[in-house]
């Protein structure tokens, strides 16, 4: 299945590719080395923003539906970093998802004035305050898919690093609409939520829009069920290795994995 990538049209050429990773560092080595971990990990992309590597975005969520924003440029070398601009966007009164977008603070030397400054926020969040504290964190690339296919929109799959902002889940027909790639965070007054360039801010997949019909199992399928369960866990058992965390696996799965997609 082939997956067209639009770039981010209000920041072209910014961001790094979507890209699968298996690893997740912050897991534990039971988790870094399980096989089905693993592959749910790598399930399909993680998706990057619209940042170069060395910029970075802190979003605080206050009282009363106000987000203060702040971008900033990390130097290197051990310097603090430069603020490229600080803006604030609050819920405007009498309508639900209005928002009112205003720049406290924009770096003339960095060539930014109040519209640049406006239009980076702009290419980077979107949908504040929908549902309330909700924002979106724009991706730096968007999808189209083949016919039949859509595209699910989360959070990036067993990241346990604390603290966590809850983000929703979307599920779009991505094959006749044109979807902005996006994140929504929901956060809760107090939050900080910190976006960079050279990290993920979600995770897609790709599945077609089939009908799935579930069957109850006969006792023949219940039998072969346990039987083959049985099999794998006895040749597995053949394989464990210790590692020097004290970590107890075995390459079984991966084995038996290469196999099947062998047609062994």
């Amino acid at each position: 299945m082939r997956v067209t990538l639009v770039p981010n049209l209000r920041r072209p050429g910014v961001g790094r590719l979507p890209e699968p990773d298996g690893r997740r560092a912050s897991l534990p080595e039971h988790g870094r080395l399980c096989p089905v971990v693993e592959d749910a990990n790598r399930t399909n992309f993680l998706v990057f923003p619209p940042l170069e590597l060395r910029e970075v975005i802190q979003i605080r969520y206050r009282e009363e539906g106000l987000h203060q924003i702040t971008m900033l440029r990390d130097l290197g070398g051990g310097r603090p970093p430069t603020v490229l601009f600080a803006a604030e966007i609050r819920a405007a009164a009498g309508a639900p998802g209005s928002e009112l977008r205003e720049i406290r603070y924009a770096d003339s030397e960095s060539g930014l004035d109040e519209a640049t400054a406006l239009d980076l926020l702009d290419a980077c969040t979107i949908n504040v305050n929908a549902p309330a504290g909700g924002i979106g964190i724009r991706g730096a690339f968007d999808f189209v898919t083949e016919d039949g296919w859509d595209t699910v929109y989360t959070g990036v799959m067993n990241e346990t690093t604390r603290p966590q902002i809850p983000i929703l889940t979307a599920r779009i027909e991505t094959d006749w609409y044109t979807q902005n790639t996006e994140f929504r965070y929901a956060m809760q007054p107090g939050d900080i939520l910190v976006v960079s360039g050279g990290a993920p801010i979600g995770q897609v997949f790709f599945i077609p829009r089939e009908t799935i019909n579930l069957t109850p199992a006969s006792e023949e399928d219940m039998q072969a069920f346990v039987a083959r369960q049985e099999q794998y866990w006895t040749e597995r058992a053949t394989k464990e290795r210790t590692t020097p965390y004290g970590a107890l696996i075995a390459h079984h799965y991966r084995d038996e994995q290469r196999d099947h997609r062998r047609g062994k």
